[in-house]
């Protein structure tokens, strides 16, 4: 119980601003040395990152500032059955989103970290929400206005770092587990195999 008394409960629109990525009016054309890096869906990874490295640059000279994304932003799947995001954790320099794509920018440091708020979202009370107000009958979508009125539970920053450590741990421990996994059955897959060989071997000798 003595927990408790440091958690509150806000909206996203308490704490932060949802924008809509932007929308590019004709089909991207790449441009190796372009000025602009463009974050789309395939750029945001499993572990609820975003992955810079390969991201398509594209010329473009009519951006205004309050389009660029920046350190701490949050990268919102408002499409698709999955509705996570992922959070920008390094250096973005000139880069956007693009639509569908929603963008959510803290606000409110002293209550909140970009990167619980990232973690809050992909759990089961933030996602029973989402399914609640998903919009469309083909291809399920979250509007802004709807994320915006999304509940937080906000624990003390301290707390807030904690789970984000303990979770960032858990989540190293499954992939070493996965990848143990992986290569015992890869191990068992080999010797049940010259097993099968051998009992061939024996059979016709």
């Amino acid at each position: 119980m003595a927990l408790l008394q440091y958690v509150s409960t806000a909206i996203i629109s308490d704490i932060a601003t949802v924008q809509m990525g932007y929308s590019f009016r004709s089909r991207l054309e790449a441009s190796e040395n372009g000025n602009i890096a463009v974050i789309q869906m395939k750029d945001l990874l499993d572990d609820n990152s975003v992955d810079f490295s390969g991201l398509m640059r594209i010329d473009m000279h009519n951006l205004k500032e309050q389009h660029f994304v920046r350190r701490g932003d949050l990268v919102f799947r408002s499409r698709g059955q999955v509705n996570t995001s992922a959070v920008i954790r390094d250096n973005p320099g000139k880069s956007v989103i693009a639509a569908p794509l929603l963008r959510i920018r803290i606000t409110n440091f002293k209550n909140v970290l970009p990167e619980y708020l990232n973690w809050y979202i992909s759990q089961a009370d933030a996602q029973r929400y989402l399914t609640s107000v998903q919009a469309g009958t083909s291809v399920n979508m979250i509007r802004s206005k709807e994320l915006e009125e999304m509940p937080v539970h906000l624990p003390s920053l301290k707390m807030q770092n904690n789970i984000v450590e303990l979770a960032a741990l858990s989540a190293g421990e499954r992939m070493i587990l996965s990848a143990l996994a992986e290569k015992r059955g890869r191990y068992i897959s080999v010797l049940l195999m010259q097993l099968a060989k051998e009992d061939q071997n024996d059979e016709t000798s």
